[in-house]
């Protein structure tokens, strides 16, 4: 089978890390043929969506001595072809947030990609309706207390009843521009001016989950069902638990209460044809759905001693088998 990966450039990607070369490396593994395009190479011709596709070829890290090695060179990119996207069976829609007007428009020329001749993951409508932080407001029982308000005085009320919030951009990634707002703070007007660009774009504040400093959980779900866990914890004063920001990763166990949050959200998620997500839970509370590229799967297979890059292509096989 053809496998269409939408990515950022190759050459900037961390084969050690990134879950894309994981899903990648899988999916030449076990005999499929990958192709790799950038938003940029998507187009639409007499109504079908069409991209710039290069095959690649990838030389598989190795685990040694507890970490990913990659060989240098790392892949191989072959002559690119236009060809309809429709061809492939199943195109993996996986450029990093966060979602710009580019991003936006690249789902638009998806929609145009036939989905009863090809499978796109995650699809394009539910890309663009799952916010990662506005999404998991739809599940008020399992997130903390939350406000999205654009208005100052409401995130001050927020903060003095709170005694200590967390502030989000809902359009960041990696936690970028995460703030800690805390009763009191002589900076709380500028911090809330230069987050809101005065009053302009809106913010999340939420309550301050103090289980935050025993790690930031990354649940990976897949059409609904949690097949793996990381922890990801900062051992600085830094108090994002982000990889991205110097978070380490440690072993995890998926808990009941995190069983029970995969399970009222799996219907919501494959109704939405998201079926490859990542949530992020801290202290049993679900703070983020994150559908656009998830990570994690290099650092759970490394702690566990699994493949779920392998198991995430081997759904999408059957998938495109028996639904298509």
């Amino acid at each position: 089978m053809d496998l269409a990966f939408i990515i950022d450039p190759i050459h900037r990607l961390d084969p050690c890390h990134d879950t894309s070369v994981a899903m990648m490396e899988a999916a030449q593994k076990l005999g499929h043929q990958v192709w790799i395009a950038e938003t940029q190479e998507l187009e639409v011709r007499s109504g079908k969506a069409w991209a710039k596709l290069s095959p690649v070829r990838l030389t598989p890290v190795e685990l040694k001595a507890d970490h990913w090695v990659a060989a240098n060179p790392w892949f191989e990119v072959k002559k690119p072809v236009f060809r309809p996207l429709e061809e492939m069976g199943a195109v993996l829609m996986r450029t990093d947030p966060p979602v710009t007007i580019s991003y936006l428009y690249a789902t638009y020329i998806l929609d145009y990609v036939d989905p009863q001749k090809t499978l796109v993951l995650n699809n394009p409508k539910g890309l663009r309706n799952a916010n990662e932080k506005m999404y998991a407001l739809q599940f008020p029982q399992f997130i903390p207390e939350t406000r999205v308000t654009t208005d100052k005085t409401v995130i001050r009320e927020f903060v003095d009843s709170q005694g200590k919030a967390i502030m989000k951009p809902l359009g960041g990634k990696a936690g970028e521009g995460i703030l800690i707002l805390e009763a009191g703070d002589r900076n709380f007007n500028s911090l809330i001016e230069l987050s809101t660009q005065n009053g302009k774009l809106p913010v999340m504040v939420q309550q301050f989950l103090p289980a935050a400093k025993d790690g930031d959980k990354r649940i990976i779900v897949l059409n609904g069902e949690a097949i793996g866990a990381v922890n990801r914890v900062s051992r600085t004063e830094e108090f994002r638990n982000n990889m991205a920001v110097g978070g380490e990763v440690e072993k995890a166990e998926i808990t009941d209460r995190e069983q029970e949050i995969c399970a009222h959200l799996a219907p919501i998620l494959r109704n939405n044809g998201l079926y490859f997500v990542g949530l992020d839970v801290i202290g049993g509370y679900l703070t983020e759905i994150n559908v656009t590229s998830p990570t994690g799967i290099r650092e759970i297979d490394r702690l566990n001693n699994v493949r779920l890059g392998e198991e995430v292509i081997a759904w999408l096989s059957d998938y495109v088998k028996f639904s298509l």
